[in-house]
C-alpha cells in the first residue's frame, strides 16, 4: 500500500471534476441583431435613470419621489433592508481570507496544604493569539466571492422592485387622470341625454313622438346616468392604490388632476438586444446569482479536499513554561506555534452530494437566466409592438371621434326638425359617447405603452451603476 500517491490520483481528479463544472457566465442562447418592432426615430434615445421625468408631469415627479422615499412601501422597504443583510454577510465571509486575533488574559490561583507544609502560586497569561486557515483550495476566496454576488443580487433585487413601483405609480396616475376625463364625458353624455329626453317629452307631449321613443330615450338618459358612479368608484379605487404606493393613507390623498393632452409622450428608442443584459437589473440579478451559484461549487468542491490551519499565541506569562515534564519558573516570554492537517475519511457522501447539490443549483441558476433573457427580449418586443399599433391606430381613432360627432350633430339636427327618426338620433348618441370614451383609453394606452417601452428597457439602470433608490 502507497498511501501518499492514491492521495494525490484522488485530489487530482477532484479537482478535474470540479474545474469541469465551472464554465464561465455567457449569454446562452443567439441574441436578435435588431428588435422586430422597433421604428427608427433621430431623437429617439434609452431612457435616463429619471425616464419618468420625460412626460413632463410636475405632479408626477413629486408623486415618484415620494414613492422612493416612503418608508410605507413595504416592498421597496423589505429590498432595501436585505441589501444591508447581503452586505452584512459578504463582510462576514471576506472576514475569512485575512487570519483572525484574539487576545487573551487569564489569571489562576493555586493554594493547598499538607503534612509537608502548604504552599500557594498565582499563575498568569497575557496573549495574543492568530489563527489563519490556509486556502490551497481558493475555499474562501469562492465563499467571499459568493457572497459578493449575493449582495450584488439584493442590490439588483432593490432596484427592480423600485422600477417595479415607480412604473406601476406612472401607470396608476395616468389612470386616475384617463377615468377623470372618462368621468367628464359621462356627465357631459348624461347632461346630453337629458336635454334629448326634454326634446323628445316636448314632441311627445304635442303628439309628435310616440311612448315608445319617450320610453326608449328615458332608458338612454338612465343608462347615461348610472355610468357617473361607476366611473366615480373606478376613480376612487384607482386613487387609492396610487396613495398606497406613494407610502399614503387612501384618506385625504388627491391629485391636481391635468388632462391626458398636456402629458408628453417621450421618444425612448429600444437601442439593441444585447444592450439588455447590462440595462434591466433584473436580468443582472439573475446573472449575479448564477455566479454566486459557480462560485458554491468551489466551495463545495474544496471542502472534499483537506485543510490546514495554522495557530501562533504569543506574550507573556508566569511561569514562563508550564509543561508536564519541564517548567521554567518565573514571568517571561512565551510563544506557542500549531498547524492541523484535517482530512475527511467517511462521511458517506454527504461532502460529495454537497457537491452534487451546488452543481445542480448552478444549472438551475443557467436555466433560470436564459428564462430571465428571453422575458426581457419578449416584454420590451411586445411594448415596441404596442406603441407601433397604437400609432398606426391613431388616424383611424381620431377620425372615428370626428365622424360620431358630426353624425351626432346632424341626427340631432334632423330629430328637432321633424324630419328624422329617433332610433338613429338614439344610435347616433350612443355611438358619440362610445368614440369619445374609446379616444381617452386610446390616450392613455398610449402613455402606459411608454411606460411599459421604459420599464422594460430597465429605466435607465445599467450595471453597476448601483441604481438611485
Amino acid at each position: 500500500m502507497r498511501p501518499k500517491p492514491l492521495l494525490g490520483a484522488g485530489i487530482l481528479c477532484t479537482l478535474a471534476a470540479g474545474c469541469a463544472a465551472t464554465v464561465d457566465v455567457r449569454a446562452p442562447q443567439e441574441l436578435p441583431a435588431t428588435f422586430e418592432n422597433a421604428q427608427p426615430q433621430s431623437d429617439a434615445r434609452w431612457p435616463a435613470e429619471d425616464w419618468y421625468g420625460a412626460f413632463s408631469s410636475a405632479e408626477l415627479n413629486t408623486l415618484v419621489s415620494a414613492a422612493v422615499a416612503a418608508s410605507g412601501n413595504g416592498n421597496l422597504a423589505a429590498a432595501r433592508a436585505r441589501v444591508v443583510q447581503a452586505d452584512a454577510r459578504a463582510r462576514q465571509a471576506g472576514a475569512a481570507i485575512l487570519p483572525g486575533v484574539t487576545a487573551q488574559g487569564n489569571a489562576n490561583y493555586l493554594g493547598g496544604h499538607s503534612a509537608q507544609g502548604s504552599g500557594h502560586e498565582t499563575d498568569w497569561a497575557a496573549l495574543l493569539s492568530a489563527s489563519y486557515e490556509v486556502d490551497f483550495w481558493g475555499k474562501n476566496r469562492a465563499a467571499s466571492d459568493s457572497a459578493r454576488y449575493l449582495a450584488a443580487a439584493a442590490r439588483a433585487e432593490r432596484d427592480t422592485v423600485a422600477l417595479t413601483t415607480l412604473a406601476a405609480v406612472a401607470d396608476g396616475y395616468f389612470q386616475v387622470l384617463a377615468l377623470r376625463e372618462r368621468l367628464s364625458t359621462a356627465r357631459e353624455d348624461l347632461e346630453t341625454a337629458q336635454q334629448l329626453l326634454r326634446m323628445v317629452q316636448a314632441r311627445f307631449a304635442a303628439g309628435a313622438a310616440t311612448p315608445v321613443e319617450l320610453a326608449t330615450q328615458t332608458a338612454a338618459a338612465d343608462k347615461a346616468g348610472l355610468r357617473v358612479p361607476e366611473l366615480q368608484q373606478q376613480e376612487q379605487e384607482a386613487r387609492a392604490a396610487l396613495a398606497l404606493l406613494v407610502g399614503h393613507t387612501p384618506e385625504g390623498f388627491d391629485v391636481g388632476g391635468e388632462l391626458l393632452d398636456a402629458i408628453t409622450e417621450p421618444a425612448v428608442g429600444a437601442g439593441l438586444p444585447s444592450q439588455l443584459l447590462t440595462r434591466r437589473p433584473d436580468v443582472f440579478l439573475v446573472e449575479a446569482t448564477l455566479r454566486s451559484a459557480r462560485a458554491d461549487i468551489t466551495v463545495a468542491r474544496a471542502a472534499m479536499l483537506p485543510g490546514l490551519s495554522l495557530t501562533a499565541a504569543g506574550g507573556v506569562q508566569n511561569p514562563a513554561l508550564n509543561a508536564a515534564i519541564l517548567s521554567i519558573p518565573g514571568t517571561g516570554a512565551t510563544v506557542a506555534l500549531s498547524g492541523t492537517l484535517v482530512a475527511t475519511i467517511f462521511d458517506r457522501g454527504r461532502l460529495a452530494a454537497r457537491h452534487a447539490e451546488a452543481e445542480a443549483r448552478y444549472r438551475e441558476m443557467l436555466a433560470d437566466y436564459r428564462s430571465a433573457i428571453l422575458a426581457a427580449l419578449g416584454d420590451t418586443e411586445n411594448a415596441l409592438a404596442l406603441i407601433r399599433h397604437l400609432d398606426e391606430a391613431q388616424e383611424l381613432q381620431s377620425d372615428a371621434l370626428t365622424q360620431a360627432q358630426r353624425a351626432f350633430l346632424g341626427a340631432r339636427a334632423r330629430y328637432q326638425a321633424g324630419v328624422g327618426d329617433h332610433l338613429t338620433l338614439l344610435e347616433a348618441q350612443r355611438s358619440l359617447h362610445d368614440a369619445r370614451d374609446q379616444f381617452i383609453q386610446y390616450r392613455l394606452a398610449r402613455l402606459q405603452a411608454r411606460v411599459a417601452l421604459c420599464k422594460a428597457l430597465g429605466g435607465g439602470w445599467q450595471t453597476g451603476t448601483g441604481g438611485r433608490p
